[in-house]
């Protein structure tokens, strides 16, 4: 984190402002990362001075964050993320180098399912909105990835290794509603055409109530009632009711794809492409929709 007259923040410091907020304690910050608590002080204060600005506030819950410090904790977390990531570019030393998986959130759980720990002893899995996992695949950071994507996306054309087409189906909470006339409120994310798009075809009015790239939040959204979302039928949670309210239009199929980046010749690369291929070809193992 660098100004334009060169000024360096250590990365420890940043380190160091996610441990306070999320202990709310200076000690025990200094307790998780090896630090004193005179030390911790001394980061906070250094970085105070070169921000012009109090980072945390004393209050009956200990040390919390103050408006600028919410900011910075924002941006903290950003460059620790950033620098997990670079460091996992690497191997071990003398040991081979981490796949680099990148799946879309909607496919974290699928993926996961009886899938034992040691089977993800040598892979460090990325799981982001697919746009931001089919920018690192085109980059280099990721190796491998599943995830959507328009046909208008022509430029990661050459890392596909498989395709395979995901129908779609509305869903909802068990007892929600829309009162007559009122607009359809949708729960949705970013790139989303495929909701929008049937229902302004169809000539209905349409409202989003809630946005989010991740998947699990979408479906915490859709399982509070607030609106309509729509996955993949395959992965569906089987807690939610599949809507076939008769003005609903029908949902198109997504596009989905297991890709590998340009270059990577490796065998366990092969063997895990294979095995992603084969678990999104299967038939779903979510818990069936209910039907109402």
């Amino acid at each position: 984190m660098s100004s334009k007259n060169g000024t360096i923040i250590p990365i420890e410091i940043m380190r160091t402002v996610v441990a306070i907020t999320e202990l709310g304690s200076l000690s025990k910050a200094g307790e998780r990362l090896g630090l004193s608590q005179p030390a911790v002080s001394s980061q906070v204060k250094r970085l105070q001075n070169l921000i012009g600005g109090a980072v945390f506030q004393k209050s009956s819950s200990g040390a919390t964050p103050t408006e600028l410090g919410k900011l910075v904790l924002i941006q903290a977390r950003k460059i620790l993320d950033a620098n997990d990531q670079v460091l996992q570019l690497g191997g071990k030393e003398g040991g081979p180098t981490a796949l680099r998986l990148g799946l879309s959130t909607a496919f974290v759980e699928r993926f996961m399912h009886d899938r034992p720990p040691d089977a993800l002893s040598n892979i460090f899995v990325h799981a982001d909105h697919s746009s931001a996992i089919r920018k690192g695949l085109l980059e280099g950071y990721i190796d491998i990835a599943c995830v959507f994507a328009p046909d208008s996306d022509h430029e990661f054309r050459d890392t596909i290794v498989h395709q395979f087409s995901v129908p779609l189906v509305w869903i909802r909470a068990n007892g929600f509603v829309i009162r007559p006339g009122d607009p359809i409120p949708l729960v949705t994310l970013p790139e989303d055409d495929y909701m929008i798009r049937p229902l302004v075809k169809a000539g209905l009015s349409y409202r989003i109530v809630f946005y989010s790239p991740d998947y699990q939040a979408r479906m915490t959204a859709v399982r509070a009632g607030i609106g309509l979302g729509a996955v993949p039928l395959s992965i569906a949670p089987g807690d939610l009711v599949e809507a076939k309210e008769y003005y609903l239009p029908p949902l198109p199929a997504l596009n989905a794809y297991v890709c590998s980046r340009a270059g990577l010749e490796r065998n366990d690369a092969t063997e895990l492409l294979r095995s992603l291929s084969t678990t999104f070809a299967n038939p779903p193992i979510s818990v069936p929709l209910r039907l109402k």
